[in-house]
């Protein structure tokens, strides 16, 4: 069974990136190498991940990347620490915990 990934890396400048795999081991690799000099992790490494979810979909999987790039960094700290109130809490409250006007979640 074919497996897809959606998942968060931590940058070392502390922003997270979001993205899809069919090979996590493989990505990771290629995020910490020097391959892309176009790359949003290119000079934010080293990365770690945080987060990752796998389905047997890859539809499912993007559909889950797209969800989690529209959440702010404050969702997605909640959904990396499982805290599962906060998480709740701030899907309510998209106006007051929203994007920040900067964009760098």
């Amino acid at each position: 069974m074919k497996l897809f990934y959606a998942y968060i890396l931590k940058c070392s400048d502390n922003s997270f990136y979001t993205g899809i795999t069919n090979n996590i081991d493989r990505r990771l690799i290629e995020h910490n190498s020097n391959q892309n000099l176009f790359a949003y992790t290119f000079t934010r490494k080293p990365i770690e991940l945080v987060w990752v979810e796998h389905f047997t979909n890859p539809d499912e999987a993007i559909s889950r990347e797209k969800e989690l790039k529209g959440w702010s960094r404050k969702k997605k700290e909640a959904l990396i620490n499982e805290n599962w109130t906060d998480l709740v809490k701030f899907s309510k409250n998209y106006t007051d915990n929203g994007k920040s006007s900067t964009g760098a979640d």
